[in-house]
């Protein structure tokens, strides 16, 4: 994954995008956005010490500017688990419905039990590199939702939220900004790393593709990774149509989940991390095409990731 520096990073237009490198798992970008008077954050950060020390950093920013809107992309808890930390009465955090439905006290202690699990899973967290600090962490939830798009004033300045989940998750959103032509992707977008199909089906992450590359941009924020242009954009979605024909090539002739994913040749895309994404992926793209098929929970999709991950450490 190409280096970045860990911080702040002006995007012009009074927006500006805090980076979290090296955008692997739990390493979230957010972003702000300045109009008169008034911020608007996109995201907060997987635990407190994260979100206080991005907080600190936009502090020169929004001294004058102060957060009165948090917009959080989609109900995975390194995009909202830092909210405590903005919230307030002068605050309006704003989620799509179906992603605030998920952004829950038991979503926190799920995530926060994941470590000391005693199987494949919990040995995947613990080999982590970037231990995350989940105490103390009280869920707070966005304070209004809506669902479709909504169209937000911040201080003068039009900023766009478009619905696109159910993809990544059941309720992800764009924050746009049509005015410096910059948009916050959630993690529609990964840059550098594979991937992620939680809920899909796959086509709904790859129309979301198509709908950030018929916006005029100039400079994209993913939910992970360093900037990236169109050209990163088109990379996700050709990943999302590969991994999408392969699977369905290996369904219609009768392979397992199991031996689909183990007989993909990643080609061209070999060079992203978090390859073990792809068994996620693919079982999605089987509970599509097989409709009786049980669909598997977030735990059992972690933990094929993680057997793929493990199993190719000992090769």
């Amino acid at each position: 994954m190409t280096d970045y520096p860990k911080g702040p990073h002006d995007l012009g237009g009074d927006c500006h995008a805090w980076l979290l490198p090296s955008g692997g798992w739990g390493e979230s970008n957010t972003g702000l956005v300045r109009g008169a008077g008034t911020s608007l954050l996109v995201d907060t950060l997987y635990d407190l010490p994260l979100t206080a020390e991005m907080l600190a950093g936009y502090a020169p920013l929004t001294a004058q500017h102060p957060i009165r809107t948090l917009v959080n992309t989609h109900s995975d808890g390194d995009h909202w688990f830092g909210n405590q930390l903005v919230a307030g009465p002068e605050v309006e955090i704003l989620a799509t419905e179906a992603a605030a439905e998920l952004m829950t006290s038991a979503a926190v202690d799920e995530l926060r039990g994941l470590r000391t699990r005693e199987d494949e899973i919990g040995e995947f967290f613990r080999r982590n590199p970037r231990q995350f600090d989940l105490s103390g962490i009280v869920a707070t939830p966005p304070t209004r939702t809506f669902t479709g798009e909504l169209s937000i004033d911040v201080g003068g300045r039009e900023v766009q939220l478009i619905q696109v989940g159910p993809a990544h998750t059941p309720g992800d959103l764009l924050t746009y900004v049509p005015d410096a032509k910059i948009i916050y992707t959630g993690d529609i977008l990964f840059i550098g790393g594979a991937p992620l199909v939680w809920t899909g089906p796959v086509a709904r992450c790859i129309a979301a593709c198509e709908r950030i590359l018929d916006l005029e941009l100039t400079t994209i924020v993913p939910g992970h990774g360093p900037l990236t242009d169109k050209d990163g954009v088109r990379v996700v979605r050709d990943y999302l149509q590969f991994v999408e024909v392969e699977a369905i090539k290996r369904f219609e002739a009768g392979l397992s989940v199991e031996e689909a994913v183990a007989s993909i040749d990643l080609g061209r895309f070999a060079a992203m991390t978090e390859r073990g994404r792809i068994a996620a992926n693919v079982l999605n793209v089987y509970e599509e095409l097989d409709p009786s098929r049980r669909r598997e929970n977030r735990l059992e999709q972690f933990g094929r990731i993680a057997a793929y991950e493990l199993a190719r450490e000992q090769e």
